[in-house]
């Protein structure tokens, strides 16, 4: 068995022995603040995100609101840190077998949640059933299929049965969704907020507000240095804006690209850019036509200017995408998978293979779905008008979006965080029948090499197969992918923080108990 404990966690070394583990160890849980942190106060952020839909059902979470409140109010057994590893949370070490088809996962003493009950392992258990078994409407489903069975030993120890061996496993239990919360008979307790997080919920108002309290009795105590939280829903970017100039925020994220440098002069502003894994999409119903035909996708995907996008819709503050969801510092990223160019008559070539001299699609967008959705869709339906394609773009309300339009309209603006790991992106968007594949694509050979892969210890036959998956989402898949953005977020000059993540948008969604306010 390998044994991972203590601070930071290498991902290449899942599989190392303890003197690796012990090593990490030695490094402060969390990362080293640039400044010293400061108690109290009342810190105040405006989210572009929020639906009247929301709930607090960890399994139905799919946007920048529902994270951060998550994060604040919940814990998980690992957590992404701010430089990217891996570290404890409420696991304080786990070990697995040799062909890391199980985990033993050993539960840290002494957490509550907020209403005084003791962290236990039937916590755990039940909290990962919850998004297991046929009847799951989990969007987290597809990463927690490969458990074939969790187990406990004695009172701090969860064991995880694998279907196949899994290097990656601890990440995927950082998920967003997989949050420890109360049992509750065969199930959890969800409905009322009740988590083992840094902060309390004190309201919630779905697709309104939010406010919450410091947990005193959270185990840590190198996070939640203010006292009390509000965040607000301010789905407009021009509102989101003004109530940071103003000073009725403290910070806001989706900062409008186009006014970023004017707003970054303002007196007491500071823009964020923090390059990762987000990027924006345009996602086809791969079951509808013309969608169906592959030669119809590749002449889309040649036909939309991805330069053009990231200059006049990200104003630099990203770079081109190459249609799979990997990004440039990831471990798997495809170096050698050749660059998509606007090609007009490579475009052309694809319709005429298709039976077609010209095609006309409606293309569904709302700034909902990223800043600039509504203008990057423009800029598609005029690049691919030189390639036969009528693309009409249909203004959608922001509203709603979510739940109206996402996966409901055949072709749509998307926006996408990423995952932390290879695996875990491809599980939850591209895998056939995933919840959140919204392509709707299947194919089998992209089936076979994510079984594969995830069970494959040896990193050069891994990284073979996750750059062929790439190629297969890149040049048969259902989604284009013109650009990766960099997260850009404002926060006023009172705001106070460290080393800043990139796994998620505002400092990995945990800026409620990672910033501070300086008074």
């Amino acid at each position: 068995m390998a044994l991972i404990k203590g601070g930071l966690l290498d991902r290449r070394g899942f599989l190392k022995t303890t003197v690796a583990a012990a090593a990490a160890s030695s490094l402060p849980l969390g990362g080293a603040f640039a400044q010293t942190p400061k108690r109290g106060g009342h810190l105040r952020v405006a989210k572009g995100h929020g639906n009247t839909t929301d709930t607090l059902n960890p399994g139905q979470w799919d946007n920048g609101y529902m994270l951060a409140l998550s994060f604040g109010l919940h814990g998980r057994l690992t957590e992404v840190a701010q430089d990217g590893e891996l570290i404890p949370e409420l696991a304080e070490s786990w070990e697995a077998s040799d062909d890391a088809s199980e985990w033993r996962f050993k539960i840290r003493k002494g957490v509550t949640f907020h209403d005084g009950k003791p962290l236990e392992v039937q916590d755990v258990v039940n909290s990962i059933n919850f998004h297991r078994g046929e009847n799951s409407t989990s969007a987290a489903g597809p990463i927690v299929a490969p458990i074939t069975d969790i187990t406990t030993e004695g009172d701090d120890t969860v064991v995880f049965t694998l279907d196949g061996g899994n290097a990656d496993f601890p990440y995927i239990l950082s998920d967003y969704h997989l949050v420890i919360a109360p049992a509750d008979g065969d199930s959890i307790d969800w409905q009322s907020g009740n988590g083992c997080g840094s902060y309390k919920l004190t309201a919630f108002n779905a697709g309104v507000s939010s406010s919450f309290e410091r947990n005193e009795n959270h185990w840590r105590d190198d996070v939640a240095f203010v006292d009390t939280c509000e965040m607000l829903a301010v789905v407009d970017p021009n509102a989101r804006t003004t109530s940071l100039v103003s000073g009725d925020v403290h910070a806001i994220d989706k900062v409008d690209l186009k006014a970023a440098g004017l707003l970054g002069r303002k007196p007491g502003v500071n823009i964020q850019s923090i390059a990762g894994t987000q990027h924006y999409t345009f996602a086809m119903d791969t079951r509808a036509d013309p969608f169906k035909d592959n030669n119809v996708r590749q002449a889309l995907k040649y036909g939309i200017n991805r330069q053009e996008l990231v200059d006049k819709i990200l104003f630099g503050y990203g770079s081109v995408g190459n249609d799979h969801p990997i990004g440039q510092g990831q471990r798997f990223f495809n170096s050698e998978l050749e660059q998509k160019e606007f090609d007009p008559d490579k475009a052309k070539w694809h319709l005429k293979e298709a039976g077609m001299d010209s095609v006309s699609v409606s293309l569904s967008a709302s700034d909902a779905a990223f800043p600039g959705a509504v203008d990057a869709a423009t800029l598609f339906q005029n690049s691919a008008s030189e390639a036969g394609i009528d693309l009409k773009v249909v203004r959608e309300p922001k509203d709603g979006y979510w739940s109206d339009v996402w996966m409901k309209k055949p072709f749509s603006a998307v926006y996408w965080g990423g995952r932390p790991v290879e695996d875990q992106m491809f599980a939850t968007a591209y895998q056939c029948g995933a919840a959140w594949n919204d392509s709707f694509w299947c194919n089998d050979r992209f089936e076979e090499l994510l079984t594969t892969a995830r069970a494959e210890l040896d990193e050069d036959k891994r990284r073979e197969m996750y750059y062929e998956m790439q190629d297969l989402v890149a040049n048969q898949g259902g989604v284009i992918i013109p650009m990766f953005a960099n997260y850009v977020f404002a926060t006023g000059e009172t705001v106070g923080h460290g080393e800043m993540a990139s796994n998620w948008d505002m400092d990995g969604e945990r800026w409620m108990e990672r910033w501070w306010i300086n008074s």
